[in-house]
């Protein structure tokens, strides 16, 4: 945990495959521990093909049966079922908007959103962005993508900066989100 905390979360990500990551693992985490999920996770990239959405989209009622019967995945059968739908929905996705990454930050106008959190118990579990955000994915037919599971990604993928004000990580992902965001306004 700490080890993620201290280099992965909160990163600003635009890469396609690490969104489709962490929506797998948030959506596996759903009633569980955020723990259990990364013990699990190469256990998740090896059971999901790397997180490549185009091979997880084909997967078959066999491949569902052998995932259900995997011990180093989480082996709900609503949940890898889910994966799968998902899968399918972020690659129609990626043709209607050319990248799943355009797609999400529009819900954050783009740029990352900036908390100043003081203490855990300020952090939201939910907000106005992944209600919206959830609302669309379920619209375009993802499941498992409540409003919180939702908000777990945006955490996951830097759309908003919910470290605490006194976290060493908080200034390190501020700037980072700045850096990001310049260099991709100058590429447009």
């Amino acid at each position: 945990m700490l080890q993620y905390h201290d280099r992965e979360w909160g990163v600003p990500v635009h890469d396609d495959r690490k969104h489709f990551e962490f929506l797998v693992l948030e959506s596996a985490q759903a009633g569980l521990s955020w723990s259990i999920v990364l013990k699990k996770r190469d256990g998740y990239r090896r059971a999901f093909s790397e997180f490549d959405p185009e091979k997880v989209a084909r997967y078959s009622d066999k491949t569902v049966k052998n995932l259900t019967s995997d011990a180093a995945i989480i082996r709900n059968r609503m949940k890898i079922e889910a994966t799968i739908r998902n899968a399918q929905a972020f690659l129609a996705i990626q043709e209607e908007v050319g990248s799943f990454d355009a797609y999400c930050w529009r819900f954050v106008d783009g740029r990352p959103k900036l908390n100043r959190w003081k203490a855990m118990g300020e952090i939201p579990a939910t907000s106005r962005e992944s209600d919206a955000f959830s609302k669309d994915l379920k619209h375009r037919g993802f499941s498992f993508v409540g409003s919180t599971v939702v908000y777990a990604h945006m955490q996951a993928v830097g759309m908003v900066n919910d470290h605490l004000v006194d976290c060493f990580r908080y200034r390190e992902i501020r700037r980072l989100a700045n850096v990001t965001f310049t260099e991709d306004r100058r590429s447009m």
